[in-house]
């Protein structure tokens, strides 16, 4: 069964992979790149159950199929994702379901913070290209790497109230909370570990510490466009504050867009 890390694109979810990556593994020195938390989906979760796994309705079709197919073990596991809780051809397919997913954990972000991460990470000529990326439903990936199949993130918005519908063992954390108090924040279920192990994790994961290893190692889990142009994935962390970034009007249009989901999370 699967427990998802679930949120949309720069909320965190990489930072709470790194941190149970730390937890789960057996080395005394933590690296950002040793992947003990995988994605999904892979490639290699679709071999042989469809050839054309780049088209989105052969993505749609076959997430169930994978899942179940990776279930097979009947072991817990914890997998990444950036898509929503999506239903596509009129509710026949689904990204997941009961069957094969024992929880969630969602992880959200004041959108106002995620525009620059989103403008950053995604190239974005300004903060309207990027306050447009995040309003509208769209897919992104489907290129040729193992990582990069189809994800459908939807807007914002959607991303958000998908999730939010999932009951079963449902854990919403959000991003602040886990700048302010980690502490408190960070958790396993089902695990049990000692608080010492959990508290060197917290000092691993630090920003500074995982923005250093990036400088040194390089990070996997940075887009190939981003490499290339020498764009760091750990960029701003705690420095991204809307409130010192944002001009009045960009932070306004955001808090128009999204109020009501806002308001939901007590951002407004």
């Amino acid at each position: 069964m699967i427990i998802w890390l679930a949120s949309y694109p720069k909320s965190g979810n990489t930072w709470i992979r790194l941190f149970l990556d730390n937890l789960f593994s057996s080395s005394d020195k933590f690296n950002i790149n040793q992947n003990l938390i995988r994605q999904f989906p892979l490639r290699k979760h679709f071999a042989g159950l469809t050839k054309n796994i780049n088209n989105q309705n052969e993505f749609a079709k076959n997430c169930i199929n994978a899942q179940l197919r990776l279930n097979l073990d009947g072991k817990i596991k914890i997998l990444k994702t950036h898509n929503a809780l999506w239903k596509f051809n009129n509710g026949e397919y689904s990204f997941t379901n009961e069957i094969n997913t024992i929880g969630v954990i969602h992880i959200v972000r004041d959108p106002r913070n995620i525009v620059t991460s989103i403008l950053n990470y995604f190239q974005k000529k300004n903060y309207e290209n990027a306050i447009e990326f995040m309003e509208k439903d769209k897919v992104i990936g489907g290129g040729n790497e193992e990582a990069d199949l189809p994800t459908i993130i939807g807007s914002w918005s959607n991303h958000y109230k998908s999730w939010k519908k999932f009951k079963k063992n449902y854990l919403l954390i959000k991003y602040e909370d886990l700048l302010k108090n980690p502490n408190n924040e960070f958790f396993v279920a089902n695990y049990n570990f000692d608080q010492k192990d959990i508290k060197k994790a917290i000092v691993d994961c630090d920003f500074q510490n995982l923005s250093d290893q990036e400088d040194t190692f390089g990070f996997d889990g940075n887009s190939p466009t981003n490499k290339k142009l020498n764009q760091k994935f750990f960029n701003l962390g705690p420095r991204n504050k809307w409130q010192d970034i944002l001009d009045d009007k960009i932070k306004d249009r955001i808090e128009f867009i999204f109020k009501e989901e806002m308001k939901d999370l007590r951002y407004l």
